[in-house]
């Protein structure tokens, strides 16, 4: 099939709730307006109003609710408009669904999925265009997936519904009208895996999100041979596919949409350093945006998220030399 990227999510939605009668959706707008984004289209007139439910503007109420729901039987799939809007309700995730597991020895399973949009690309502004990966990755008992497309959201929507954990899911909003050709049973995913995208034997480029079309184009257009993946799940991340590829390569280059002070790029810096220090040829090099909110002005807005021809000019520099190349924000005109 050939879909947009909020089409698959739409479909990955429709084929679980018809696959588990215990799988419901809510959130904002989702309902009888189909979503903001379209994500929802269709699914209120094919489930109906006790499965497909909009609610108040209160984060914090309906994540509250589908705790609970998640607790005593159902599977909730929750829509956060976006990803800012979490921070209201971030007890209930971060304290609540994700430690109750642990905190009742057992007893309790929260098999929660909480799907926000985020990212820069669309003039949003800096209140609704952030990825904010670093409110989420340092809490045991959540699960993080960030889709790159279609076919990726596919697959890690259907596998974050069927997972027993919490799981988030974050869609670039920038890709969501972005077409691809899939075959939804070849898509499925599995939580904690990366995907090679790309093969090559200089380098590896592990990207995230909307930054791996940009690493893939790099790749392309460059004189380098590069090993490309898409890490797919932030928590767990997949260590196995990583450090396999830079123990091959002996090179490593993270490209993220995220600033770089606690940017998710900074843990896999330190594990392939520490793990792979007498294999690296060089420094592993994060190739990120600046630590300054996110522009309005698209001029400004298109320069803060790390392009194809960025990244290819911060690689060919640190092949060239050894050494990380000093990043755009502090290189005076």
């Amino acid at each position: 099939m050939r879909a947009r990227m909020n089409q698959a999510i739409a479909k990955a939605i429709a084929d679980e709730m018809e696959a588990d009668e215990s799988v419901i959706l809510m959130g904002e707008d989702i309902a009888v307006a189909e979503g903001p984004f379209k994500t929802s289209e269709g699914l209120l007139q094919r489930f109906g109003p006790e499965r497909v439910r909009d609610t108040p503007i209160s984060e914090t109420g309906f994540l509250g609710a589908a705790l609970g729901a998640a607790m005593t039987g159902l599977r909730p799939v929750v829509e956060i408009m976006f990803i800012e809007f979490l921070g209201v309700a971030l007890d209930q995730l971060v304290t609540e669904a994700a430690m109750m597991h642990y905190l009742s020895a057992g007893r309790y399973r929260v098999p929660l999925v909480v799907r926000a949009s985020v990212g820069a690309g669309l003039g949003f502004g800096c209140q609704h265009s952030q990825t904010l990966e670093r409110w989420l990755v340092g809490t045991p008992g959540l699960k993080v997936a960030v889709a790159s497309g279609a076919r990726s959201a596919y697959g890690l929507t259907r596998a974050a519904i069927r997972d027993d954990n919490p799981v988030v899911v974050l869609e670039p909003r920038a890709l969501y009208g972005e077409r691809e050709d899939f075959e939804p049973d070849n898509a499925l995913a599995e939580l904690g895996t990366a995907e090679v995208r790309r093969e090559g034997d200089e380098v590896t480029i592990v990207a995230l999100g909307q930054t791996v079309n940009a690493a893939l184009q790099a790749a392309e257009a460059a004189g380098f041979s590069a090993e490309v993946i898409d890490l797919s799940t932030l928590v767990p991340w997949d260590r196995t596919t990583v450090l396999g590829s830079v123990r091959r390569t002996r090179r490593l280059v993270i490209a993220e949409e995220n600033q770089y002070s606690g940017g998710w790029g900074a843990d896999l810096a330190a594990e392939v350093s520490a793990s792979l220090f007498g294999d690296l040829r060089a420094p592993v090099l994060r190739i990120t945006a600046p630590d300054v909110p996110v522009p309005f002005g698209a001029a400004l807005e298109q320069r803060f998220v790390p392009s194809a021809g960025y990244i290819g000019e911060q690689v060919e520099a640190w092949l060239k030399t050894g050494q990380v190349p000093a990043p755009w924000w502090t290189v005076s005109a």
